[in-house]
């Protein structure tokens, strides 16, 4: 056999193969983390690159900020009971209860989602400040006295953050309630126990692990949130964890090895708590899913559906109309007052805001990583859960666990790993796109994975094996059975990659430079430095924005699947 014979039937083995992807995905996720603990080891110059030696005072300094992260616990606990009883509260009406247009509601919950807590934030601002916001310009004119409400307090922050939390906990919640037998309930009402008595006894107790495992997740998220307590907390110099490590940061000189020190001792926190949720489930059985055959069932709730119909409005007002409204109205306003004068609309806000290179080209950079991130982050993503979930490569679970692992992590703090990785790369591609792009495609991951894992694990293995039995090649098995079942996942991986890319605030705040800018970080940019005004058509703009390049995509894939049928 000739080399070049040799060199054509050689194929890498499943080892070589894991260990490529293994290692591809450890420096993706792995390298920023390693710099982040180098940073808080660091002693002597804060700026120096590599440190100039290392050691634990940065850690031992931190009991300076012990009130941070008091601060930071405070509010992602209140807001983390507030969620689990708006997601509890929720899920209970929305899969137990007869309540009119209960499958709408169930599609309608994902809203929040899409209205993100940083114009959530905003528009509460507008709605709640001590000075100027509508509620107390409308209490005040009424003969009141002083302020009714204060959203930026602890509460306030606490309040936005739930809201946009609690689509997730009923997500989790909602879910294991479907899957739990409905004639437990049944058999204790027959028994005689109320309703009310039911759920606290019976209901409960069977959907703690879904209760625990939404709690944990959105007590982990609210830990690493930024936007609303940066728009909220800021106006009273509140400062949680990740806006603390934001102004450290940013200030002149700025104190790395400090900043770095705080985003590591979340890591602590997360993983006790992991901890904890194992040792709590593995202490009880809560098995409702028997050989049994069963169908979930809804209860006819008599007048209480009125009631319980009037929470999901409730809801749904508060989290998504409400804000979205506020939003609009303050964009068209010459000067924002919660009294509409007809001298007081005007497009001026909008016309400034496209006159202005800065926003265009913000503009125009997010759509792009947007679009980026989505393409590359799905055929990324895709091969990703291929090898993981098809292709019986040793050490999948490892890859797997690697790839998850900045769901652990809040964004900024990984932002900020990168940030000290990236800047003694022998390449400079720091404050460029590129950084940008590597950014969002690391800390997505988990995201897309999930998505498109979700769809995989539902392909029957047998049909890629039939295909194989019957001769095709690995190449032919996946371009005709596989990415054709594939496409659903591959389709919403897309959009909400899309979505979350040009919406992401946290990585992008503090990796963009002079010439990558976004427009998340600009529109908060433009709420401290310039009108409510201003800022509410900024982000009027970047929704509209990311609404026509979706538009744009359906339009071009529906066309090419016409072509493609004719």
């Amino acid at each position: 056999m000739t080399h070049l014979e040799r060199a054509r039937s050689w194929r890498p083995g499943p080892r070589l193969v894991s260990l490529l992807v293994g290692g591809g995905a450890a420096v993706l996720v792995l390298y920023p983390i390693a710099y982040l603990i180098q940073a808080s080891l660091s002693v002597g110059d804060p700026q120096a690159r590599p440190p100039e030696a290392y050691g634990l005072s940065n850690y031992t300094d931190l009991g300076r900020y012990a009130h941070i992260f008091g601060n930071t616990l405070l509010v992602a606990a209140m807001a983390t009971v507030l969620a689990v009883v708006f997601g509890f509260t929720m899920g209970w009406i929305l899969s137990r209860a007869n309540v009119p247009g209960r499958a709408v509601f169930e599609q309608l919950m994902a809203l929040p989602y899409y209205v993100t807590p940083l114009m959530g934030a905003l528009a509460w601002a507008l709605i709640g400040s001590p000075t100027s916001g509508f509620v107390n310009q409308v209490w005040r004119a009424l003969g009141g006295d002083g302020h009714l409400i204060d959203i930026n307090t602890p509460w306030g922050i606490a309040w936005v953050m739930a809201l946009f939390e609690g689509a997730v906990a009923f997500v989790m919640i909602g879910a294991v309630m479907k899957s739990m037998d409905p004639a437990l309930e049944e058999a204790s009402q027959v028994l005689g126990a109320s309703r009310l008595r039911t759920m606290l006894r019976i209901t409960l107790p069977l959907v703690l692990p879904g209760v625990l495992g939404a709690a944990i997740f959105v007590f982990a998220e609210m830990l690493g949130s930024f936007s609303a307590a940066l728009v909220l907390g800021l106006p009273n110099r509140f400062y949680v964890v990740t806006t603390a490590m934001y102004q450290l940061v940013s200030q002149y000189p700025p104190r790395f090895p400090t900043a770095a020190a705080m985003g590591v001792s979340l890591f602590a926190v997360m993983f006790a708590m992991v901890w904890i949720y194992r040792r709590i489930v593995s202490g009880g059985s809560y098995a409702t899913i028997t050989g049994k055959a069963f169908r979930p069932r809804v209860m006819d709730v008599g007048r209480l559906r009125w009631p319980f119909l009037g929470l999901c409005l409730g809801y749904l007002g508060v989290a998504v109309i409400l804000p979205v409204l506020t939003i609009v109205y303050a964009s068209f306003q010459r000067l924002t007052t919660a009294f509409p004068r007809r001298d007081n609309f005007t497009l001026a806000n909008y016309a400034t805001a496209l006159s202005l290179d800065a926003v265009r080209s913000a503009l125009w950079n997010s759509l792009l990583l947007g679009l980026a991130t989505a393409s590359v982050g799905v055929v990324l993503m895709g091969f990703l859960s291929w090898l993981i979930y098809r292709s019986r490569l040793p050490g999948a679970g490892l890859i797997e666990y690697l790839l998850m692992f900045p769901q652990a992590v809040p964004r900024l703090v990984f932002a900020f790993g990168m940030l000290w990785a990236w800047l003694v790369f022998p390449i400079p591609i720091y404050g460029t796109l590129w950084l940008l792009l590597i950014a969002y495609l690391t800390v997505f991951l988990p995201l897309g994975l999930r998505t498109i894992s979700g769809v995989i694990l539902q392909i029957d293995r047998a049909l890629e094996e039939s295909a194989q039995m019957c001769g095709a090649t690995w190449g032919y098995r996946l371009r005709t059975v596989t990415m054709p079942l594939l496409k659903p996942g591959l389709v919403a991986a897309w959009l909400l990659l899309f979505i979350a890319s040009v919406r992401e605030l946290g990585a992008s705040i503090l990796l963009m430079g002079p010439k990558s800018k976004v427009i998340t970080p600009a529109i908060v940019e433009s709420w401290f430095s310039t009108s409510s005004e201003l800022t509410a058509a900024l982000a009027l703009l970047q929704t509209l924005a990311v609404a026509a390049a979706l538009a744009i995509m359906f339009a071009v894939a529906r066309r090419a699947v016409q072509a493609g049928g004719e």
